[in-house]
């Protein structure tokens, strides 16, 4: 942070003519990317900022779009489990983001991680900013990250030590977006799950990504296999894609037909869905931190690299991580929750003010160095 406040007590250049708005390109490259930049977006735009706001048709990208109100331009779409399908769909959404961009006076990219807008951001000559929470994800080895945005609990050392100018933000990506959320107690109602059911939110791992270890699957079906044999118990089942969804479906036949377990049939925000939930189990990192957040208890079947925010959580006992088929049934409580015991906080997040922060000192600072080159 010391280097961006030096650059932003620089002496100020007047320009002539009236003042150009500035313009903040972001990429939401996955379904987490779309409640977490909503709040961001909001505050960038209260600064003054104007907003070129890109997407991937990637799991439930488009749809949470809708369900937000959001625009955005979609560019590319998900190009399956084989690494080398995406590693050409990764360089062709490049292509096209370079296309769609040419012609645009972008100050600074802002994503989650999407190597995409990574790459379209180094042929632009845009300096990129990525915001990450999971140290394991996979990297361009062969791109530099100009700026990395962490947690205070990841290191992100590795990144430091090869020239990226690391910042942090206080706690987790999560709280950016919690105090944004109003419960809707109707939820159970619309699908279906009386008030004295046991109501077990479950999301499948994320089969496709590059980091999925086929533990998680066994542990997931573990999972199934425990509440479907519990009286007054009930399953919703979030899969991530229409492909996932399929394979449960022909899976899990018997038990979706009787209503033990439950498939919503449209979108619903996911933090009203753990918030109605006794209890969630997930192998994903968002939906484990957001339960975790809102102080529902949660179990993790994800069994890829550990990253160092669950690790944090788990020493804090807000998450359990589960290892095997006998630890799902040994660890996992099946316990109704008193929603009255969960305090929810609508003040703006240290996390969001902070974020915004460093992304507009940022954007200022490269601003400057535009002007200077031009004056």
């Amino acid at each position: 942070m010391e280097q961006i406040a030096e650059m932003t007590a620089s002496p100020s250049i007047t320009v002539k003519g009236p003042a150009r708005r500035k313009t903040i390109w972001i990429d939401l490259d996955n379904s987490p990317h779309v409640p977490f930049f909503v709040p961001v977006i909001e505050e960038l735009k209260a600064r003054g900022y104007d907003i070129f706001l890109t997407a991937r048709d990637s799991y439930q990208v488009c749809e949470l779009l809708k369900y937000y109100g959001v625009s955005a331009q979609v560019i590319g779409k998900h190009y399956g489990k084989y690494k080398i399908l995406k590693l050409l769909g990764t360089l062709w959404r490049a292509v096209k983001l370079v296309i769609l961009l040419r012609k645009e006076r972008i100050e600074i990219s802002v994503t989650h991680g999407s190597r995409g807008c990574l790459l379209a951001s180094t042929v632009l000559g845009i300096q990129n900013v990525t915001i990450m929470d999971y140290e394991h994800s996979a990297k361009l080895g062969f791109v530099k990250l100009p700026w990395a945005i962490f947690p205070e609990v990841v290191s992100g050392d590795d990144l430091a030590s090869s020239g990226t100018t690391v910042l942090k933000y206080p706690g987790i990506k999560e709280d950016v977006y919690l105090s944004q959320f109003r419960p809707d107690p109707e939820l159970r109602t619309r699908l279906g799950i009386a008030p004295a059911e046991l109501l077990v939110t479950v999301r499948p791992p994320a089969t496709e990504a590059h980091y999925h270890n086929s533990e998680s699957e066994d542990l997931l079906k573990a999972t199934l296999e425990k509440f479907i044999h519990i009286p007054d118990a009930r399953v919703l089942l979030l899969p991530r894609n229409k492909r996932q969804e399929a394979e449960l479906r022909a899976a899990w036949t018997a038990d979706i037909a009787s209503g033990k377990i439950v498939v919503p049939a449209q979108v619903e925000d996911g933090l009203n869905i753990i918030w109605n939930s006794d209890l969630v189990v997930s192998g994903g990192g968002t939906m484990n931190r957001e339960a975790a957040a809102m102080g529902v208890p949660v179990y993790s079947i994800f069994r890829g690299p550990i990253g160092a925010v669950d690790r944090y959580l788990a020493s804090q006992n807000r998450l359990v991580m589960l290892e095997s088929v006998n630890e799902v049934q040994t660890k996992i409580q099946a316990v109704r929750r008193d929603k009255s015991a969960l305090s929810l906080n609508h003040e703006k997040s240290a996390a969001l003010e902070t974020i915004v922060r460093h992304i507009t000192s940022i954007a200022e600072s490269k601003n400057r160095l535009l002007q200077e080159e031009h004056s």
